[in-house]
């Protein structure tokens, strides 16, 4: 660190009639500006270990400025969106824009409809060359595991609604809300680490004890947005030729779907409930899934049925592989989290 690298071990002191101390390491103290008298705050672990930080100065607040944008003007679409979902996803609770040339119509409508997309996010002032947006959420509210379980839970959403499409061959009417609703936890989900990253405390409360542990939650949020990206356009494929899949396609999907739904849901409880057993289990499933492919996945082989329809049943395929990453991360969890054994057959 640029502060150096003390000697990590301290000795123990005896600080008046019933109290001990252990000194601060002297290139740490300077780093954060402590001097004599000043105060610092800790977060205690279940494990015994302590997080310290210094403590607020006297009268400040947590209200940062908000982030600011300027720019002569925005022609391009999306651009604008953009900037106000990375501004949201790094952690900034306001943001501001100020435009030379007044914002258009159809600028100020992606200014609304960001909003939208971004849990607790409102314009809360609008002008033609300035827009302020605040976030209103307490990130200490949210955790890591249930936004997972949430992500989880509109995922297998996705497959019921392929589901019905094969049945009734008629359009999901569910499909944008989906999407829309699976923009918002995911933004979330990244909003969220990157105030952890910064915050110990923080981390802790809402399910990361070890801030190390951040890294590997990234990964599963990034597996998600795959899963998502894949199940929102093999739905959006599905639906333009729902009156136009055959019989032989139907059979294939009706079949497959409901084998990939199980596969999610035991994946995903596996990831949230450590257990070295369960997570081996899961994994080896899928590794005997991709070995010895059952009747229903080589039926989804990509030379049947029309066009959109294959690409559909493909996308499928390669989100088992984000499935597969997040199965191995489940045996990483659970090795990580305890000195669980288990007795493992020779082959």
């Amino acid at each position: 660190m640029a502060w150096g690298t003390p000697n990590r071990e301290r000795r123990v002191l005896k600080a008046g009639h019933s109290s001990i101390a252990v000194t601060l390491p002297k290139p740490w103290a300077e780093a954060m500006h402590l001097r004599p008298g000043d105060l610092v705050v800790f977060d205690q672990n279940d494990d015994g270990t302590l997080y310290l930080k210094p403590a607020p100065a006297p009268g400040a607040t947590n209200v940062s400025a908000p982030y600011l944008v300027q720019a002569a003007s925005f022609d391009t679409d999306g651009v604008l969106e953009r900037l106000i979902v990375g501004a949201y996803r790094a952690g900034h609770d306001a943001i501001e824009i100020r435009t030379e040339t007044a914002l258009g119509p159809e600028r100020v409508e992606e200014v609304v409809e960001a909003a939208r997309g971004l849990l607790g996010v409102s314009v809360v002032a609008q002008e033609p060359n300035r827009v302020v947006l605040q976030n209103f959420i307490d990130p200490s509210k949210y955790g890591l595991p249930q936004l997972v379980q949430r992500m989880r839970m509109i995922l297998v959403a996705f497959l019921d609604e392929m589901q019905e499409v094969v049945r009734r061959r008629s359009r999901s009417r569910r499909r944008s809300n989906l999407e829309e609703e699976a923009k918002k936890v995911l933004s979330l989900l990244v909003r969220q680490l990157f105030l952890a990253s910064r915050d110990w405390s923080l981390a802790r409360r809402i399910g990361s004890p070890d801030p190390r542990q951040l890294l590997e939650w990234r990964v599963v949020v990034h597996a998600l947005e795959e899963l998502s990206s894949f199940y929102a356009e093999a739905l959006s494929l599905l639906n333009a030729e729902a009156d136009k899949l055959g019989p032989e396609t139907t059979a294939a999907l009706a079949a497959r779907l409901p084998e990939l739904q199980a596969r999610l849901k035991d994946v995903v409880d596996a990831l949230m409930h450590r257990s070295l057993e369960r997570a081996c289990e899961v994994y080896e499933h899928g590794v005997n899934d991709e070995h010895e492919p059952s009747d229903s996945r080589r039926s989804l082989a990509p030379s049947r049925g029309p066009a959109s329809a294959r690409l559909a049943r493909h996308l499928l395929e390669r989100a088992n592989l984000s499935l597969d990453l997040l199965a191995e991360l489940a045996i990483d969890r659970a090795v990580a989290g305890g000195a669980e054994t288990m007795l493992v057959e020779a082959a």
